[in-house]
């Protein structure tokens, strides 16, 4: 049966949390599947379902979106459901304080239960020394419990609207046939002043930080580095595409360049990897990670790290690994286009975090035009103690 994804994203996420508030972003996004005054609690799911649909909700710290995935002949359906709860939303004492129970036991068994996850935690808040990112998406425990009905409330009235939504619908559908739907039942919603992003800068970070955690549940050790890195939004936007050229060199596969080094010629690491993540709205992150072998020690790991990074910032990458990384890159995105939600992700994620349209599908091409050179500069502005 032919199906469209309808996807709506608040240009708002954990990072917009007031002080002291951390954690109310993911709340409300759970919160939202409440009632609203037309529409008894639950049962948006449950009309959901019985039409074959499916439909799921996420939090970042520059997002908040929710989607359906339904027939094509349901869309109209979704439509109204999603503008309904956009403007109607009902909150009391009974919605809001048992589901905040609830994002507590979620934040326990994902996060305080984990190690990897209560590091991962901790070197955030270690990294970003006065940027929001340096909080959780899902809150810290303490604000989290103190979490009330208005703070929920306040939230949704400061951020929800539809001046402040994006609505991206894929699938097996046109423009043409969109169009009038979406100002049957998104137009007639009035626009609410809605404020500037303004958020905490970082300092100038002198320093290092080191994170250590220990705990009985651990098994197997695990390393990680981060990196401050600018995103196609914030900071020096020009190293952008130049940084997921490298990812692709350093990591992308059995065949980069620290998997190759460290797991298959040295065999000190079961795994060691990297990440780029240039999505964010403000500065984003390059990370290193990785597991050592049995009997390797953590220092001659990270020595093993330290050395290949100082190897491509002594020597640079080489224009034949340029040229393949840049080939899988544009192979990905090609591969993209089959996916239902993949394509309208991509698209979301920009448009919330400053970027365009545009920027989405001149991607390729801004790949294709990324040097050697341009690659060598990016990884001497980003790999600094």
């Amino acid at each position: 049966l032919p199906v469209v994804s309808q996807m709506v994203w608040y240009k708002v996420g954990s990072a917009d949390d007031p002080p002291g508030k951390s954690g109310v972003a993911h709340l409300l996004e759970h919160l939202m599947f409440k009632g609203t005054k037309v529409m008894a609690p639950g049962e948006y799911s449950k009309i959901l379902a019985r039409n074959g649909g499916r439909e799921n909700a996420f939090t970042s710290n520059d997002t908040t979106a929710y989607y359906q995935v339904v027939a094509v002949d349901r869309l109209e359906l979704v439509m109204k459901l999603e503008a309904d709860r956009m403007v109607n939303l009902v909150l009391t004492d009974a919605d809001v304080l048992p589901e905040r129970n609830v994002v507590v036991e979620e934040r326990r068994a994902r996060t305080d239960n984990n190690p990897a996850a209560l590091l991962d935690e901790q070197m955030s808040a270690a990294l970003y020394l006065n940027h929001p990112y340096r909080r959780p998406v899902i809150g810290w425990k303490h604000e989290l419990e103190s979490l009330t009905t208005e703070d929920a409330l306040a939230f949704y009235r400061r951020n929800y609207a539809p001046n402040n939504a994006i609505l991206i619908v894929s699938g097996d559908i046109t423009a043409e046939k969109l169009r009038p739907l979406a100002e049957k039942y998104y137009g007639p919603i009035p626009a609410r002043e809605v404020g500037k992003r303004v958020r905490l800068k970082e300092p100038p970070h002198r320093a290092a930080r080191r994170v250590q955690l220990r705990s009985p549940q651990v098994r197997e050790p695990r390393w990680g580095r981060d990196y401050l890195a600018p995103s196609f939004s914030s900071g020096e936007k020009r190293h952008a595409y130049a940084l997921e050229v490298l990812n692709e060199i350093l990591a992308g596969g059995a065949t980069s360049r620290l998997y190759r080094s460290l797991v298959v010629e040295q065999k000190i690491a079961v795994s060691a990897g990297a990440s780029y993540d240039g999505d964010a709205y403000d500065l984003g992150t390059y990370s290193f990670y990785g597991q050592p072998g049995a009997g390797i020690g953590m220092d001659r790991f990270e020595a093993a790290i330290d050395a290949e990074i100082a190897k491509l910032l002594g020597s640079g990458v080489t224009i034949n690994e340029v040229k393949r990384a840049k080939k899988r890159l544009l192979a990905g995105a090609i591969y993209a286009r089959d996916s239902l939600r993949q394509g309208a992700r991509a698209i979301g994620t920009a448009l919330t975090s400053g970027q365009t349209v545009d920027d989405v599908e001149t991607w390729p091409e801004h790949i294709e035009a990324v040097t050697r050179d341009q690659v060598n500069e990016a990884a001497r502005a980003v790999f600094i103690k």
